[in-house]
């Protein structure tokens, strides 16, 4: 792992310090013998690699380069990383005078140059990676990691402009959060075009599109939330959109959730979805996404379908569920609790969730780095010096302001109007080991409460006592401010700030946020963000390569104490329960006036109700939001605990709020992107100082990788393949049963015979002869019949079931425990209901099947009926022009299952993709 020795960095730390951080000499033309730099090693466009190392000799424009592993490397001078800075101390010198610089007077600069170099030394206070990059470096990278733009204006020319906004912030280190609210839905009339739209989903592709375009400084892609109202007619397309692969590939994905919606959930009720009537005469002057001032101004709004908020919710649970997304924002509640209620609502989140903002609102983060305040004699927190570094830390972050570039004029007034800073911390679960509290336990809620309620006082305290000597923040109102859901919690414990609020004001709206701070904290060697440690060794697959990681914490005890196991306190993520992992957020939640990047893991075999459960108690306890990330539910991972290589070993999954930005797809972002998640965000990690986790958590796709190797080649014998030795021969005669399923690809019909009691054949006919869709369906039921007859594996069809159910595609039909999502979908289903229903055994089926001898055609009325409610997702009612004949087919063109034959032609409704015999 990456190490800090006396503030001397070293493996990981050091490339990560190089790479992000340290001020880099633009021009590498004049890299010289004996010159440290980062040289690119593997130069693939989503997995480089880069090593540190110096320069041994240089011809013309070519160098060799003799890396810290001792490996000689022969590079262009162009694809090396040259640094002004070498050492932490540099950029902490660098980073003290640039902030110090925007006091009033050459007393005051000295003065607070040297109180925030003392915070800065030994890493005690971390500053955000835009501010670490950027302050006294360049004019041109912003200072700010989270960004909030408007909702788009819902024209052409709006979206276009909001694209441009985006691009411009993200190019200078900015991550960007968007709600998408304000797009009218899919197939909604566009009267100046006489045509109809494409509805906010297919937008919200551009923006995550052109944000994979983006690179920040050469080291990482842009970063992006997207997220939508609950009441948004486009709420489910929203909801699914990554199960259909490549689809907004790069964006963050949450579901903006009001209690009135939280409500209908938990007592059964309709729920409408609804838009503003784009034909009202204001509309596109007034318009912004804010559906309550809208209906307050008296302005019509359509009902464009009413459904039951627990199948939206379902859905929302079984995609969190399969993919880590989206995640869930209590927006109303937010709102309730947030400190600018009363001047400047939150329409979304950064990134990766953390911080919550107004449009045009920026934020800037630094974490102090708990790991640092242990008093080793007392066995207690250094009180007194988390006092101090917390109260320089909020005037750093408050200078922060003052010194950045703002490249939106829209930016700095509203900033400027609310001051709003995030520090937050590193570090904590390294100083729970370090004073033996297991992460968890209800002994750790007890020190998280007191340990974040202390920082949140003296960081209220300080910008109390800023504001008397500065001024507060232009809009603020102490009375108003007061009444906050997030001050009234405050001020009950502690009258005192209260006090010191109506006496000398407060310069900053909002102060604490927890981030995830994930190469910030990787770098300096300790955990990241508020996280238990995702294992005490393991694996990282980074944009700087793929690194072995030790803690050292973990590593140094085991030194220690030859041939014994670690104690229960040094617990790892997968070590808890996911319910652990949302307890301990809520009890850090009260004392962060903004929010929290975390991810509550959750073991493979976590179910959707488990999820629903936890998603509800999340709600319940008073988390601004919810992530969870199921072991082995993305395919890519970032971090892992055993070693890759070509023969596909077993790994334990992981994705964390800071993972998918390391990989160049957002999925959680790291705070150094701006902010996922998906943070993570979706996010995870696992179990002990070594590899014992290993086998048991391998993912699913390991699972059936071993499987098959098993049980063929130790059977293979002389003239005779194993697939020979081990292959079920059919009989003359089978029984099954043949099941009636809807699918988005028409009417499924799916015969499943039995051998030996068990399932061993299945048929499946959907759609017409000839068509992609039945040669495809032909297909699968020869491999899962093959499958199913080959080897003697104890758990087979479960095997299959799990690995076919929930495999999702261009749309899905029905809700809750009825709704399909694809045709594997639905074998999954009717298998289960085959062997609920013990068919083998002469036993009637399950009430939903019908048996018969051959499957009919499908161009029934059911295939037809199907086909029509596929086309466009769950729940749509359209209908096709007459003389069509539906039965769907794949698009060539977009992928979609809505290829129709239309008058001789075949039509794609989704994307209009036409082809005329």
């Amino acid at each position: 792992m990456g190490t800090l020795q006396n503030n001397r960095l070293e493996g990981l730390s050091e490339k990560i310090f190089l790479d992000r951080y340290a001020w880099k000499d633009a021009d590498t033309s004049h890299a010289k013998v004996g010159d440290v730099v980062l040289v690119l090693t593997k130069d693939d466009p989503k997995f480089p690699t880069k090593e540190v190392g110096e320069i041994v000799k240089r011809e013309g424009r070519s160098v060799t380069v003799k890396t810290r592993k001792g490996e000689l490397v022969e590079s262009d001078v162009e694809k090396l990383t040259l640094t002004i800075e070498k050492t932490p101390e540099e950029m902490w010198d660098r980073l003290a005078s640039a902030m110090a610089s925007v006091e009033a007077t050459p007393e005051l600069q000295d003065e607070w140059r040297q109180k925030f170099r003392h915070v800065l030394d030994d890493w005690k206070l971390v500053p955000g990676g835009r501010i670490a990059a950027g302050a006294g470096a360049s004019d041109e990278l912003t200072l700010f990691n989270c960004y909030v733009i408007p909702s788009p204006k819902d024209s052409r020319g709006g979206i276009m402009e909001t694209l441009t906004e985006m691009t411009e912030i993200m190019a200078r280190g900015g991550g960007v959060g968007i709600n998408l609210s304000s797009l009218r839905p899919r197939r909604a009339i566009v009267k100046g075009v006489n045509g109809s739209s494409s509805g906010a989903v297919s937008w919200g592709g551009l923006f995550s599109y052109t944000t994979g375009l983006i690179e920040q400084g050469g080291s990482r892609r842009g970063a992006l939330m997207l997220m939508m109202n609950d009441w948004h007619p486009d709420i489910l397309d929203f909801i699914t959109v990554k199960q259909t692969m490549g689809q907004v590939t790069n964006a963050n994905l949450s579901v903006c959730v009001s209690n009135d919606f939280m409500k209908a959930v938990k007592e059964d009720l309709d729920w409408e979805l609804v838009f503003p009537d784009t034909t009202s005469p204001d509309y596109d002057e007034v318009w912004d996404g804010d559906l309550d001032k809208w209906r307050k101004a008296g302005r019509p709004v359509i009902s464009y379908q009413t459904v039951k908020a627990r199948d939206i919710w379902h859905t929302i649970i079984e995609s969190a569920w399969k993919s880590a997304e989206p995640g869930v924002v209590f927006m109303e509640y937010y709102n309730q609790m947030s400190n600018s209620w009363y001047f400047n609502p939150i329409i979304c989140t950064n990134p990766c969730g953390e911080q919550g903002l107004p449009a045009w609102g920026v934020c800037n983060l630094s974490a102090i780095n708990l790991s640092k305040f242990y008093d080793e004699d007392k066995h207690d927190v250094a009180w007194d010096e988390l006092a101090t570094t917390t109260r320089y830390a909020v005037r750093f972050l408050d200078n922060v302001i003052d010194r950045t570039p703002y490249h939106f004029k829209e930016n700095e007034q509203n900033q400027k109007k609310e001051r709003r800073v995030g520090l937050g911390s590193m570090g904590l679960a390294e100083l729970m080991i370090k004073l033996k509290i297991r992460y968890g336990s209800p002994e750790s809620l007890e020190f998280l409460d007191k340990l974040y309620s202390f920082i949140a006082r003296e960081a209220y305290l300080s910008s109390a006592d800023i504001a008397a000597e500065k001024g507060s923040f232009e809009a603020f109102d102490a009375e108003l401010y007061l009444q906050s859901g997030f001050m009234k919690n405050m001020t009950e414990v502690y009258p005192e700030v209260a006090d010191a609020i109506r006496e000398k004001g407060i310069r900053n709206v909002t102060v604490i946020t927890q981030a995830p701070t994930g190469s910030t904290g990787t770098m300096v060697g300790t955990s990241t963000g508020i996280e238990p440690y995702f294992a005490f060794k393991y694996y990282r697959q980074s944009r700087l390569g793929f690194d072995e990681q030790f803690v050292p914490i973990a590593q140094e005890w085991l030194d220690s104490h030859p041939g014994e196991q670690l104690p229960d306190y040094f617990v790892t993520a997968m070590d808890l329960s996911a319910e652990d992992h949302i307890r301990a957020q809520a009890a850090i939640q009260r004392w962060v006036d903004s929010s929290i990047s975390k991810t509550a893991n959750c073991p493979a075999d976590f179910t959707i109700e488990d999820t629903k459960r936890l998603y509800e108690l999340a709600f319940d306890l008073g988390c601004k939001g919810v992530t969870i990330y199921r072991d082995g539910s993305r395919d890519v991972q970032v971090l892992q605990t055993e070693k890759k290589d070509d023969k596909g070993t077993a790994t334990i999954t992981a994705a964390s709020p800071e993972t998918a930005l390391e990989q160049g797809a957002v999925g959680q972002g790291s705070e150094e992107a701006g902010g996922v998640k998906p943070a993570a965000a979706a996010t995870p990690e696992p179990g002990s100082a070594a590899e014992s986790a290993d086998a048991a958590s391998a993912g699913s796709e390991a699972a059936q990788t071993a499987f098959l190797a098993s049980s063929s080649a130790s059977d293979q014998a002389p003239g005779k393949s194993g697939l020979d030795r081990n292959y079920q021969k059919r009989p003359q005669v089978l029984r099954g049963a043949t099941y009636k399923m809807n699918t988005p690809f028409g009417m499924a019909y799916i015969t499943i015979n039995d051998l030996n009691g068990t399932p061993g054949e299945i048929f499946l006919n959907v759609g017409k002869a000839g068509s992609d869709v039945f040669a495809m369906a032909e297909a699968l039921g020869r491999v899962c019949s093959l499958f199913l007859r080959y080897g003697e594996h104890g758990n087979k069809v479960e095997l299959l079931i799990k690995h076919l159910k929930g495999i999702g595609g261009t749309g899905a039909i029905g809700f809750g425990a009825n709704r399909v999502e694809s045709i594997a979908d639905a074998v999954a289903k009717a298998l289960e209901t085959h062997v609920a229903a013990g068919a083998d055994t002469g036993h009637d089926p399950a009430p939903v099947a019908a048996t018969t001898e051959s499957a009919p055609g499908t161009d029934s009325e059911e295939s037809l009926a199907g086909g029509a409610a596929a086309s466009s997702g769950a729940g749509y009612s359209g209908g096709y022009p007459s003389g069509s004949s539906m039965s769907l087919d794949l698009c060539p063109s977009c992928g979609g299952a809505s290829l129709i034959n239309i008058e001789g032609c075949k039509t794609c409704s989704n994307c209009g993709y036409s082809k005329c015999s």
